[in-house]
């Protein structure tokens, strides 16, 4: 219940904190407009959706594991089992009806030669 209520809590101080700063900087600095404490917290929402929900900006430690143990999972299976399950996950990781058309897109961009950008003109002579 404490959890709650501190929860509660927090997201009352940070939309009403929000509120505020927003209000007390967007219309004279920008000319936008005044927002409710509902749309401050819109606002956090959608700024969480956005960006992201962890701080620290790095990768989550538990993709690094999760990866480890997947990497040894394929290895010790078939090449048979592994092509079921990427064809079964190939559902959930933007596979599909399209997947073969942006695989060989992305393998083409692979192959492609490297270009070097043109050197800069001499400058003019005086």
């Amino acid at each position: 219940m404490k959890f709650i209520l501190l929860g509660a809590l927090f997201m009352t101080v940070i939309g009403f904190v929000t509120m505020t700063l927003w209000n007390c900087l967007i219309p004279d600095l920008f000319h936008g407009p005044v927002i409710t404490f509902w749309q401050s917290l819109g606002l956090l929402l959608l700024g969480k959706l956005l960006f992201g929900w962890h701080g620290h900006g790095g990768p989550a430690p538990w993709k690094g594991r999760w990866r480890e143990k997947m990497r040894q999972r394929m290895e010790s299976m078939t090449p048979e089992e592994r092509e079921r399950l990427r064809a079964r996950c190939g559902r959930f990781s933007g596979g599909g009806r399209f997947w073969d058309e942006r695989r060989e897109f992305w393998d083409e961009r692979r192959d492609r030669p490297e270009t070097t950008p043109p050197p800069p003109p001499p400058p003019p002579a005086e």
